[in-house]
């Protein structure tokens, strides 16, 4: 029978701080509240979490809910910190630094200790900042799926919308990489971050001419790939965009697309879902998570990737919810990442 190891000179508490939602709702009220430590099974880790980077998605869900969740519910999905306690023999070792992207339909992770399957995490290299690791989960790993299904390789033009976002920020890097031509919209202030980051071309989505601009700049021949982070409007206008047989990766929910822009362009429609792999129960897709945040963060720690700017926000209720009210508000480049030990 295995037995629990649990780290040496920690002081593990039989409570612990959560930032909880008691129920969602446009006001994004949250609470700080002292919870009993998570009860781990013979695959889980106990994490003592020291940095949790917030999301757009952390915002939503607080405002509509979730099906899933019961409440008081913790948010948070992206965390870094120590394994503390695990049954004997399972990896992540024991005071291992791991990163993960937490199961949207369980507790978060805006709390001082977590649980999480040990294969879902990865272990974060001594040379990479836990705050920095913290920015690469959900942004990160959606772009490098949004990437594969857009099948993009050396010579593709590819455009990737809201460039100066975090899922935008490591798309573009990822996309010249790859070797594509990075054609990418962003508010005027933020054109010169992202040419650092390699984008070839660059348009101010508020321009009331962007699809002139774009197609004088693209030529007649269309787009090969669009990341669609926007949805909405801007979906149909981005299919208009694509040469015939185009790929689009959709971050937002499909809006009712004209169907003779469907059969002019027979558009190649891909959804993107880091939720999925937790919620269709797929143990493969829950690995293949691991396996990219191992990728992110060996080209981090190599240094071929730069994360977006960091802001920190103090670990209670009421920075948490600011920093969720300015998700939410959208125009935010950067991001917010909440400390909570270290």
């Amino acid at each position: 029978m295995l037995t629990t190891e649990i780290l040496p000179n920690i002081d593990r508490p039989t409570s612990m701080r959560a930032i909880v939602l008691a129920k969602a709702s446009e006001q994004i009220r949250l609470s700080d509240v002292q919870l009993p430590l998570p009860e781990c099974d013979e695959h889980e880790l106990l994490v003592k979490v020291e940095y949790v980077g917030l999301n757009p998605i952390d915002a939503h869900f607080a405002k509509t809910g979730f099906s899933q969740w019961q409440y008081p519910h913790i948010l948070g999905l992206d965390a870094v910190g120590i394994v503390v306690q695990a049954k004997k023999g399972l990896f992540p070792n024991i005071g291992d630094r791991v990163m993960w992207h937490a199961n949207i339909g369980q507790q978060g992770v805006l709390s001082e200790y977590a649980k999480v399957p040990n294969f879902a995490v990865s272990v974060v290299p001594a040379n990479v900042m836990a705050s920095e690791a913290a920015t690469l989960p959900c942004a990160g790993m959606t772009a490098l799926i949004a990437l594969d299904k857009l099948q993009i390789v050396q010579g593709d033009t590819i455009l990737i919308e809201a460039g100066a976002g975090a899922v935008g920020q490591f798309a573009i890097q990822f996309a010249k990489e790859r070797g594509a031509d990075v054609f990418t919209t962003a508010a005027k202030h933020n054109h010169k971050l992202v040419k650092k980051l390699g984008a070839d071309a660059i348009f101010d989505y508020h321009d009331k001419k962007l699809c002139q601009k774009i197609r004088l700049a693209l030529g007649p021949q269309g787009f090969d790939a669009v990341l669609d982070s926007v949805g909405g409007d801007s979906t149909m206008r981005n299919i208009e965009l694509m040469r015939f047989c185009g790929r689009i990766a959709c971050l937002r929910p499909l809006p009712n697309i004209d169907q003779e822009l469907m059969f002019r362009k027979a558009p190649n429609i891909g959804i993107v879902s880091l939720a999925g792999a937790w919620l269709a129960n797929s143990l493969c897709a829950q690995q293949k998570m691991s396996f990219m945040s191992n990728q992110l963060l060996d080209a981090l720690a190599k240094g071929s990737i730069q994360t977006p700017d960091i802001t920190l926000i103090e670990f209670n209720a009421e920075q948490i919810s600011r920093a969720l009210h300015t998700q939410v508000n959208g125009g935010f480049t950067g991001k917010q990442v909440v400390k909570i030990f270290a």
